[in-house]
């Protein structure tokens, strides 16, 4: 997920433990004895079993020990196979090229339902103080991915131990390159995801979030998108490089570059009207080496959120135009590039999938931590799973548009929390702020966040499956 604040429409009471765990022995010997997070009802007929648990939260702290960035998640991806495979599932990696994986739990006949995680982490420098911090330099899993693969092999164990309750088939796709919006569309259409291991049911994720640990949130029915769509653009600026001390005979990109940014700045304000939701972020510049040097480009990447196709275009047509005119007025020897690396359309849960799925979760830890969740400006390519690809045909054949037109596979998606009480409490008194999804102190509270965060995800899945009488022939693999 591309960063944000996700912020939810009501409060909740706060979880029953009093802050995150400080330590990878206080992680792991954090299960209760009844298998449960405080509140909880699980599903399947009974409490999750402790060695389930206590698996779940030592991958957890192996994932957020060595994480991986887009595109080189091997040990990542190596991590959860192992964990599918060992639950039954029958697992093939490289799809779509990179690291993507598909492991695939069959339990006799009936709905498909596909589970999703991602695997990244992101180029950023841990600060959380934590014992089971990031070993590997500039890298951290500061968006929760870790947490996410660790709930879904949790939930693949607590399905394939309760396999007599249930019958169809679980899919569960291990996503590389989601904080680039590339690997949905390389799992889809370079791995034909659909055409190689059918077309589900239905699709379910969830994501990580600064909200209560113990709670889920759901955007409520005939709300606003859950996330914003997305562009993702690199441009490159031509100067003339040379001496510092002659910069008369030079084009300097990194004035070009500086004008340019300030400029792409007001193009959210003036592209769209007051009432209109948009965001345009510089997030990177780079250019030269020395001080003494003016380099010859400098290059920029920025990404632009709305919440509509037409808004999207309207915005990346003027950040185009600011590029090209500020590099025209600049003098520049060669005309700038302006490369859309990635796009992903607005977020938009099926409406009578997320009804059903909140259903199952408010049965599993009461109407008062289940939240309602204002929409945000935060994007994923999750929704290209919807329509099998982007702009690719959906469960019938028809060009599905992005998550609800005619033709599109049911997603449903919602957010997990994972600040601790005492944090929570601390903020909400106006102390220290929680601090978000891609900031350097981000640390969930995975003692209370992950058995919810397993718990959720089953739960979610037998609202497609269809259910199997103990002991049903039906229901054998």
């Amino acid at each position: 997920m591309r960063c944000a604040v996700v912020t939810a429409a009501g409060t909740a009471k706060d979880a029953d433990d009093d802050g995150h765990a400080t330590g990878a022995e206080a992680a792991r010997g954090a299960v209760r004895e009844d298998g449960w997070a405080p509140g909880g009802r699980p599903p399947g007929g009974g409490p999750l079993p402790r060695p389930l648990l206590r698996a779940a939260v030592e991958l957890y702290l192996d994932l957020h020990a060595h994480p991986e960035l887009s595109g080189h998640e091997h040990r990542t991806a190596d991590r959860l196979a192992a964990r599918l495979a060992g639950h039954g599932c029958t697992v093939t990696r490289s799809v779509g090229g990179g690291h993507g994986l598909v492991g695939v739990l069959r339990n006799g006949p009936g709905p498909t339902v596909l589970l999703r995680t991602e695997l990244d982490a992101l180029p950023v420098t841990e600060a959380t103080g934590l014992s089971y911090a990031s070993t590997a330099p500039g890298v951290m899993h500061a968006c929760g991915h870790d947490l996410h693969i660790a709930a879904v092999a949790g939930a693949v164990a607590h399905l394939a131990a309760t396999r007599d309750t249930w019958r169809g088939t679980v899919l569960v796709v291990g996503q590389p390159e989601e904080e680039t919006l590339r690997g949905a569309r390389s799992l889809l259409t370079e791995g034909r995801l659909y055409e190689r291991f059918g077309v589900p049911d239905a699709v379910l994720a969830q994501h990580a979030a600064p909200l209560p640990a113990g709670t889920l949130a759901h955007v409520p029915a005939g709300g606003p998108p859950l996330m914003a769509g997305s562009v993702a653009v690199e441009a490159v600026l031509h100067g003339r490089g040379g001496h510092a001390a002659t910069p008369h005979l030079n084009v300097d990109p990194v004035l070009m570059a500086a004008a340019t940014v300030l400029r792409l700045r007001t193009v959210a304000a003036e592209a769209t009207a007051p009432a209109e939701q948009a965001v345009l972020t510089v997030g990177s510049v780079r250019a030269g080496e020395r001080g003494n040097i003016t380099p010859d480009h400098a290059e920029l990447s920025l990404t632009i959120r709305a919440f509509t196709e037409e808004a999207l275009d309207r915005l990346a047509a003027a950040a185009e135009r600011v590029v090209r005119a500020e590099a025209a007025a600049s003098g520049a020897p060669r005309t700038p590039e302006f490369t859309v690396t990635a796009r992903s359309p607005a977020l938009r849960p099926d409406p009578v999938l997320t009804a059903r799925v909140r259903r199952a979760h408010e049965a599993l830890l009461g109407p008062g931590r289940v939240l309602d969740l204002a929409g945000s400006a935060a994007t994923e390519d999750f929704p290209h799973f919807a329509s099998g690809g982007p702009g690719g045909p959906g469960r019938h054949g028809g060009d599905a548009g992005p998550g609800g037109s005619a033709g599109a596979v049911p997603v449903a998606y919602w957010m997990l929390g994972t600040t601790g009480a005492g944090p929570w409490r601390t903020a909400r008194a106006g102390g220290t702020p929680v601090p978000p999804n891609h900031a350097p102190g981000f640390a969930p509270d995975v003692r209370a966040a992950l058995p919810v965060g397993i718990g959720a995800l089953a739960a979610a899945a037998r609202q497609v499956l269809d259910p199997g009488p103990a002991g049903s022939p039906e229901a054998a693999s």
